[in-house]
């Protein structure tokens, strides 16, 4: 843009985002090439995602070309951008409005990689000390003008996010170093062992491929054992009766498995014969009132474990919908959101969001009238938003005949998830009553409903209290028993049973193992940490990774089923096992999001990593990988 004016540059992530900051800025507007300019002469251009990516090993050095153990491990000494093919156009384009402009203001996603993408451009024009310490911030979360407008209200300087953009900094280069060299050496181990095709290696694709793979290990290799519970059914002083489950003493342990099932029949028979006559004492009865909180509204993940059990789609899929649903319909907010939690300021918007949902979503009209907005959820939580909060459904009203079946139903789920933080919370009584019979401790259990609160909106989805209740005991729970009272075994029952293999991984299953990782990470201290910051990859790579499993032929899919093919299988039993288990790349996220925090450092970061490269590649250079095509 050829200008002799002094103006204010606003930088999107890409073309959506731009068009709705140029909406709310002074019209008339002049549409340029690759940028629009406004009336008082605000410009906004845009990246098309990443504009930059990382320069090919033969940038560095032409013999890199020919893939050599040898060479092994590369590691650049300055590390080399280079702009894509596919957007260089665009990328001029917005080098010379950076170099022209005498403010910049970076509006790209407000998460770590919307925070890369657009610094990396700005680093790439080496822009003078003075004119990068004035780069302002500008995060946007929902598309529609009054959001917009507010952002821009609220700017901040771009060097408080400098160790955001670090992080992703350090992410982009550790998937550069370790998929690069990794799928090198074990494509050229392979090679020698006589497998013919690319064997492509990531930080956290392997441990994705890994999970999978193991799974389908131990259902293969499960043998069914049977195992025995054993019921009394006893009879009060009233002629009521009840069914309390036999607790196995420490005496009966060499009996059971690892989680506690009796596994010799005979011994549960001899505990029938034994109680079967006897009279019983109460030992104890309690009475618990307890609540549970509205779910709260969803980040991505939760959303995508939620849609893939309502309507059997992909992460891909949903993920699609989500980026429609914010960037063409403007109907929800930035959906590549990890946190689950809303700013205060939104309590403002509560009447708005309601009057949306009431015009885009009938079906939610009994929902919103028996709402009580006054109520306020756990959710508005100013100390738990960082760069961006839960998803929610913004002011826009629209015509949802424009909207696909998928796009509706997602949207739908959406507002009811923010709907139900308006309702009260879920009230039960736990109920228990524990039974002494010759020596034997006796359980009964049930949870008894007092107010359905906002379980109400979701009738249809079955949710279950997590509980060992038996549901056949909630007429006698209810009425009077006390400590002390004799009852009478009348009856008992003996139930056989059989251990079930665990069942393979679907895509909400598979998405709720990568953001609770830690149940599949065997070092104990990572295991304790990570309970804190859980999750193998992010939000918003997730579901582009699990896809590029398929495309690479390590996965397919049976029914709604994700299983490994035989290539799959092989590589991960192949490789050492701390290259497929994730906790290494566990830990290794764990530390991004402290070097975000300042809590870890870039340096320490990079070290590490190519520490642990160099070793893993020497590893490999002697095994031997057994792949058949």
């Amino acid at each position: 843009m050829q200008t002799n004016q002094s103006f204010r540059l606003f930088i999107a992530e890409k073309p959506s985002l731009a068009r709705a900051i140029a909406d709310v800025l002074p019209k008339p507007h002049q549409k340029g090439n690759g940028f629009i300019r406004a009336n008082n002469g605000d410009v906004v251009s845009w990246c098309i995602g990443h504009l930059l990516e990382q320069a090919p090993p033969e940038v560095y050095d032409e013999r890199f070309k020919k893939w050599s153990l040898n060479d092994l491990p590369i590691v650049p000494e300055k590390w080399i951008l280079i702009p894509k093919g596919s957007t260089e156009k665009q990328f001029n384009i917005l080098v010379d409005l950076i170099k022209s402009a005498d403010q910049i203001v970076h509006a790209g996603d407000p998460d770590r990689e919307g925070q890369l993408l657009v610094d990396e451009v700005l680093n790439y024009c080496q822009l003078a000390p003075e004119k990068r310490k004035n780069i302002q911030r500008c995060l946007i979360s929902d598309l529609n003008a009054s959001a917009v407008e507010k952002s821009l209200e609220q700017l901040r300087s771009n060097q408080d996010y400098v160790p955001l953009s670090t992080s992703a900094l350090a992410r982009a280069r550790a998937d550069w170093l370790y998929g690069m060299n990794m799928s090198r050496v074990c494509t050229l181990v392979g090679q020698k062992n006589g497998y013919r095709g690319v064997l492509s290696i990531g930080r956290v694709q392997t441990p994705i491929l890994g999970l999978v793979v193991r799974r389908d290990l131990e259902i293969a290799q499960f043998v069914p054992k049977p195992f025995y519970e054993v019921f009394a059914i006893l009879q009060t002083k009233n002629n009521e009766t009840f069914k309390a489950k036999w607790q196995p003493s420490e005496a009966c342990e060499p009996y059971q498995d690892e989680e506690g099932r009796v596994l010799v029949k005979a011994l549960a028979e001899n505990v029938c014969q034994r109680i079967k006559d006897k009279p019983g004492i109460i030992d104890k009865v309690s009475n618990k009132k307890k609540e549970l909180a509205p779910p709260m509204p969803f980040n991505l993940s939760s959303l995508q474990i939620e849609m893939a059990k309502k309507n059997g789609l992909s992460a891909q899929e949903v993920l699609d919908i989500c980026q429609s649903l914010y960037e063409k319909h403007k109907l929800i907010t930035y959906p590549r959101s990890d946190c689950r939690f809303l700013p205060e300021e939104h309590l403002k918007q509560i009447n708005g969001i309601k009057s949306a949902i009431e015009n885009n979503c009938p079906a939610l009209q009994t929902a919103i009238d028996n709402a009580d907005f006054s109520l306020r959820s756990k959710a508005w939580n100013d100390k738990k938003v960082e760069a961006h909060h839960a998803i929610i459904p913004t002011l826009r009203k629209a015509k949802m005949d424009n909207l696909s079946n998928n796009e509706q139903a997602v949207y739908q789920v959406v507002a009811t998830q923010y709907l139900a933080q308006f309702y009260p919370a879920y009230k039960y009584s736990e109920l228990q009553i524990d039974v002494e019979i010759q020596g034997g401790k006796f359980i009964s259990k049930t949870n008894q409903m007092l107010d359905e609160g906002w379980k109400i909106l979701f009738r249809n989805k079955n949710i279950q209290i997590d509980s060992d209740a038996d549901d056949n005991n909630n007429g006698l729970l209810t009425k009077l028993i006390k400590k002390g009272e004799c009852v009478q075994c009348i009856d008992t029952e003996l139930l056989s049973k059989e251990t079930q293999p665990p069942r393979p991984f679907t895509d909400a299953t598979l998405l709720a193992a990568l953001t609770g990782i830690a149940r599949f990470v065997k070092d104990p201290e990572i295991k304790k940490i990570l309970r804190e910051t859980d999750g193998l990859g992010t939000e918003a790579t997730r579901a582009g990774i699990i896809e590029l499993l398929f495309k690479r032929q390590f996965l397919i899919r049976q029914g709604k089923s994700i299983r490994s093919t035989q290539i799959g299988k092989d590589l991960i039993l192949s490789l050492p096992d701390i290259m497929s288990m994730p906790d290494m790349t566990a830990h290794w996220e764990l530390q991004l999001d402290e070097i975000s925090k300042k809590s870890f450092s870039y340096q320490q970061f990079m070290y590490q990593l190519n520490s642990s490269l160099s070793n893993l590649i020497n590893q490999m250079k002697n095994a031997r990988l057994n792949i058949r095509s």
